[in-house]
């Protein structure tokens, strides 16, 4: 049986569905012309949301029809629960003179009956929507300092508590039970952030925590689940790096498995931590940190490195949904460029380029990726477009003129449906072409335009990737000190070059060996002393007495 086709939500002044052209057979095309807030896909991508202003609207995805609409106006937040039992809508909190305390903001609605769950106080847009896992068993929110839970989807009945003091984040894990839960509590006066791992509902105190990982400077922590569920990553940051090293304060990583193992992983090269992404085989993970031009490597179970890409301009990571390709990417206030490589081979596969780019997303087949402009980060040029991940653009869509675009996104589909492919390396045909990337050489001043390039001339210096390195096939590998000085020497040599370029070019008419006279000697180490001295003194003598005689005569030719 064929894989189905994958379809493309786009949100601008309308809410569009539809088939890339290059991809369907069947044309399928799905259309609101109202203005809508908030799109979302149910995960296994049956089911289809959004709010339009006026209400809520849920449909099937294979054909469009209506499943539930739900009278409301201001909702800016939809999620569905992993089983689609039960719709999740969130509006801002407001309250007014006639209710101080203001109406319940955040409802869960039973998609079946088209009833209300119960309708809850959420203030905050940060985690609003309760965590459920991936069979429904288990929904957890935070609440004043307590994370609540409820089984089976009763939200009257509290199951169980987990009180800390000042717990600020949480992650459930994903997958099957025996579900876990991720808590960060920050350290206050005097005392350490910590993160601890728990196993539902086993919340007896400390004691009974899989994993416990303290540590200083962090202001607000990331947590990241890998597929199985077996370990989590911790980014830190501090808003603040009072050292005035980094603009974007300072932030470390930590790893923490549920077998109590905890480490914190140690980077290569100081600087933010830009991106860190778990690859779906949960054996290894990718971060992209360090001062520009940033560094990126693949990390195994134990935080050693496995690969390292070198240095570029990047600060994204992307892993394909099968875990067979990786792409690292620099968008924002970087250039757009995509570095597309083969995971198993180490090996790299197209290089293009995605000036202006704001989004990146992973089609659920693995083999097209989509890239888009969207408003508000810019509001000219909006649009997206469609790629192979050879560095080939298979479908372009512009927004008409004074329109914006502000979210595209893909239909999930569940895991397996979409079996991996072998890689492949030559371009994928297409009318559009590829836009690889242009070698870029960095400004260099008119002064030295007309010399050769050195190492004192350049504006960074990228490192190679790891199997493209001196030594990587085959050659000696030097050790850093070695190679440091090795480094010193070729910038002093490139140095006297600049300075004096026939310094380093042998003598025209270099003396010959055996012309030398070999130094006799008395046999008294200091008659032989005393003997050098004089003839360096004589030497030094006839040297003067020379250079007074070219004075002389220069004197005596000017007259």
């Amino acid at each position: 049986m064929a894989p189905p086709i994958p379809i493309l939500a786009a949100k601008s002044i309308t809410v569009q569905l539809f088939r890339i052209p290059f991809l369907f057979t069947k044309p399928f095309n799905f259309r609101d012309p109202r203005q809508s807030r908030y799109v979302a896909f149910s995960k296994d991508g049956t089911l289809f949301a959004w709010c339009n202003g006026e209400k809520v609207t849920v449909v099937k995805v294979a054909d469009g029809s209506q499943v539930r609409s739900f009278d409301l106006p201001k909702t800016a937040m939809l999620e569905f629960s992993p089983l689609n039992t039960v719709l999740a809508t969130w509006q801002v909190y407001s309250k007014t003179q006639d209710n101080p305390q203001g109406d319940a903001n955040l409802q869960l609605w039973d998609l079946k009956t088209g009833t209300c769950l119960k309708a809850l106080y959420q203030k905050k847009v940060q985690g609003w929507c309760p965590s459920w896992s991936d069979d429904e068993k288990i929904a957890v929110r935070s609440v004043n300092n307590e994370l609540h839970f409820f089984e089976n989807n009763d939200f009257i009945n509290i199951a169980n508590k987990l009180h800390l003091q000042k717990v600020s984040e949480f992650m459930l894990s994903p997958g099957s039970q025996p579900s876990k839960v991720a808590v960060y509590v920050p350290g206050s006066k005097g005392a350490p952030s910590f993160v601890r791992l728990y196993q539902y509902p086993n919340f007896g105190g400390p004691t009974c925590a899989l994993a416990n990982k303290s540590f200083f400077k962090a202001d607000r922590v990331t947590m990241l689940w890998n597929k199985k569920a077996t370990a989590v990553l911790v980014q830190a940051s501090i808003e603040v790096d009072k050292t005035g090293a980094s603009y974007y304060g300072e932030q470390t990583l930590h790893y923490l498995a549920t077998n109590g193992e905890t480490a914190a992983v140690q980077l290569q090269k100081n600087g933010p931590i830009y991106d860190v992404a778990w690859s779906p085989s949960s054996t290894e993970f990718c971060v992209v940190y360090g001062f520009m031009p940033a560094k990126a490597t693949v990390y195994n179970l134990k935080c050693d490195p496995v690969f390292d890409f070198g240095t570029g301009p990047r600060n994204a990571v992307y892993y394909s949904p099968q875990g067979h390709i990786l792409v690292l990417a620099g968008f924002g206030n970087l250039r757009g460029q995509m570095e597309v490589w083969d995971v198993k081979k180490w090996k790299q596969v197209s290089k293009p380029q995605v000036p202006d780019s704001t989004h990146f997303a992973w089609c659920p087949d693995g083999e097209h990726v989509v890239t888009s402009t969207c408003a508000p980060r810019l509001r000219v040029s909006n649009g997206y477009k469609i790629w192979h991940y050879t560095g080939t653009v298979l479908y372009k869509q512009d927004t008409p003129t004074g329109t914006e675009l502000w979210e595209t996104v893909w239909q999930p589909f569940p895991d397996g449906t979409f079996p991996e492919r072998p890689v492949k390396y030559q371009a994928a045909p297409s009318e559009l072409g590829s836009t690889e990337a242009k070698p870029a050489q960095a400004y260099r001043p008119p002064a030295l335009r007309n010399k050769p390039v050195t190492a004192s001339s350049k504006l960074h210096e990228e490192e190679p990737p790891q199997n493209m390195r001196p030594g990587a096939t085959g050659d000696k590998q030097l050790s850093k000190t070695a190679l440091k000085n090795q480094k010193k020497r070729e910038a002093k040599k490139a140095a006297k070059q600049e300075i004096n370029p026939d310094a380093l070019e042998p003598q025209s008419d270099p003396s010959p060996a055996s012309n030398a006279q070999p130094e006799t000697s008395c046999g008294d180490p200091e008659t032989d002393k005393k003997i050098k001295s004089v003839k360096k003194v004589t030497k030094h003598s006839h040297c003067l007495l020379l250079r007074s005689y070219c004075i002389s005569w220069w004197l005596k030719y000017l007259q």
